[in-house]
């Protein structure tokens, strides 16, 4: 979700170099994502090569935003 938040789209491929997951672990971060909603996936083929493209839906942002504003409290109050 960080690395959808920060760009348009992205591809699958481009998704596992910079989480560092394997296709199966990526594979099934994705399905999950989209069966709530968060995530749009397009498959296509580029030429004769397939490519899945994924964004953010307005929902999935806005529910990262939220997260990301409650992690952000949380590490405000934690003592020094």
């Amino acid at each position: 979700m960080a690395n959808l938040f920060v760009v348009e789209s992205a591809d699958f491929l481009w998704l596992i170099r910079q989480t560092g997951l394997t296709w199966g672990n990526l594979s099934s971060h994705m399905s999950r994502l989209e069966a709530a909603g968060y995530i749009d996936v397009e498959k296509k083929f580029v030429g004769k090569k397939p490519n899945t493209m994924l964004h953010l839906t307005d929902e999935g942002r806005g529910a990262f935003e939220a997260y990301r504003k409650s992690m952000k409290q949380v590490f405000e109050e934690l003592p020094e």
